[in-house]
């Protein structure tokens, strides 16, 4: 048995060894609201924009405070940076004028690359009439965008069912997205399950794995929490006792993420989307790892 799992072990390194760097990355931030996350952000950004990922992607709050930092970000990678800026729109809290506007904007100012969401709802808020499939035909309305959408491989909070889910996915890809980014997981099979359902549903794009490195495991219960995602049992087990030990977090959130790498690159997965939560290095070191470099 111990002979059996060196020798998988020995197969997945040897198959990681020989992308060769062959795969594409993406990296998402998000808006900072203090100077000191500022600076923390772009030494963020200036770490990893060697690595000449696919693009970068930033997130888009419903608060019009937020909607601005999102514009500054996006607006100053474009300066500065030699990174592709793409920018998350969602529908919530703007009508479809606004968000014509704001997408015409956008195609003006040279942004090809929009992330395109329906958005968290706030609470109390009437079900929603409008969604991704909607905002995805607007900007296709205005010019010819590079569009991704999000997948939910454990299924949508807000989805009747796994079927519905994928169904609302077909649309969204019908309508003219380019991909899919998958919320982050750590089921492993479950993408693999998902990925599957949605060639049988004759979605034909890429469904690019999102990678959350974690380095702090309360803040993750939360997370999954709201996004419907299960934690396993193995990875309670890997954070316990380190609630006060964040050197060692970060290197067992480096180990599980470079794990799931390394299972998902051996199924053929060429695309990656770090979810970096504005921290540079444990994305910095799975990438190493994917043979992905300066």
């Amino acid at each position: 048995m111990a002979f059996h799992h060196a020798q998988h072990s020995q197969s997945l390194n040897q198959s990681l060894s020989e992308l060769n760097g062959d795969i594409n990355v993406s990296f998402e931030f998000f808006p900072p609201s203090t100077p000191e996350m500022e600076q923390i952000l772009w030494n963020s950004i200036r770490r990893l924009e060697p690595l000449k990922p696919k693009f970068v992607s930033v997130t888009y709050g419903a608060n019009s405070g937020v909607r601005d930092r999102t514009h500054s970000v996006i607006e100053r990678i474009q300066q500065e940076t030699n990174l592709v800026a793409a920018p998350h729109l969602t529908l919530v809290d703007a009508s479809d004028e606004e968000l014509l506007e704001l997408a015409k904007h956008y195609w003006k100012s040279g942004v090809r690359d929009i992330v395109a969401l329906r958005g968290d709802l706030p609470a109390g808020s009437a079900k929603p009439t409008r969604f991704a499939a909607d905002l995805v035909r607007l900007l296709r309305s205005v010019a010819d965008f590079d569009i991704s959408v999000a997948a939910y491989p454990e299924v949508h909070p807000d989805a009747n069912n796994a079927q519905a889910d994928l169904i609302n996915l077909k649309r969204k890809i019908d309508a003219g997205a380019s991909r899919a980014i998958t919320q982050f997981f750590f089921d492993v099979e479950s993408y693999l399950r998902f990925r599957d359902r949605c060639v049988a549903a004759g979605i034909d794009v890429e469904i690019v794995p999102g990678i959350l490195p974690v380095t702090n495991f309360t803040q993750l219960k939360r997370f999954a929490g709201m996004t419907n995602v299960s934690l396993p049992g193995w990875l309670h087990k890997q954070f316990e006792g380190l609630e006060n030990d964040a050197g060692t977090r970060q290197l067992v959130g480096a180990n599980v993420a470079i794990d799931m790498v390394k299972v998902l690159s051996r199924e053929g997965v060429k695309d990656f989307h770090f979810y970096t939560l504005n921290r540079a290095e444990l994305t910095y070191a799975i990438c190493h790892t994917l043979g992905v470099r300066v």
